[in-house]
């Protein structure tokens, strides 16, 4: 996917943010396959600030690659608060450099929802070296790629919070 105007102005943001604030970024990602990262590495000299990515669709992969816990997936599904936190910390401890994480789980549709968890409800983690993890939970409404499209925009919007309110200017300590 190459990203429209309104997204990589997003990312671009996000990359000159953490450009300045001295951190380096990795995703976990779900519902979104890959999508953030994509559009992170969009941007001119974004090699700079990203470090990695995670695409961890599956319940297995979330465990094997993030470290959540099996029992918590059992408990409350991969579509939760407890898992998206989950998966943002665990990209922290498993990123080579990562300072700051963004995760994302949801259920993109079209189908796959219920009463409790409908299609559009995605649930998101921002984590971060020495700062308290962040959530959010939204119901995006529209089709599979409208429900994405949002979940990207909102992930940037969740990294531009954490740098904002828990964020301090490490480029000047460099």
């Amino acid at each position: 996917m190459i990203p429209d105007p309104e997204i990589l102005a997003a990312a671009s943001t996000i990359i000159n943010l953490c450009r300045r604030h001295g951190e380096k970024i990795a995703t976990a990602e779900s519902c979104t396959g890959g999508l953030i990262g994509g559009c992170l590495t969009a941007v001119d000299g974004s090699s700079s600030v990203v470090d990695g990515g995670f695409i961890t669709y599956s319940n297995e992969a979330k465990m094997a690659m993030l470290a959540v816990p099996g029992n918590m997936l059992a408990e409350f599904g991969a579509v939760s608060e407890p898992v998206a936190r989950a998966m943002a910390e665990g990209a922290l401890r498993h990123s080579p450099l990562a300072t700051l994480t963004i995760a994302v789980t949801g259920i993109a549709g079209p189908g796959g929802g219920s009463e409790e968890k409908p299609v559009g409800l995605v649930h998101f983690g921002c984590a971060a070296s020495d700062r308290p993890t962040l959530h959010q939970s939204h119901i995006f409404k529209g089709d599979r790629h409208a429900v994405r499209r949002q979940t990207i925009l909102m992930a940037f919007d969740m990294i531009q919070e954490m740098l904002t309110l828990h964020g301090t200017d490490k480029s000047s300590a460099l």
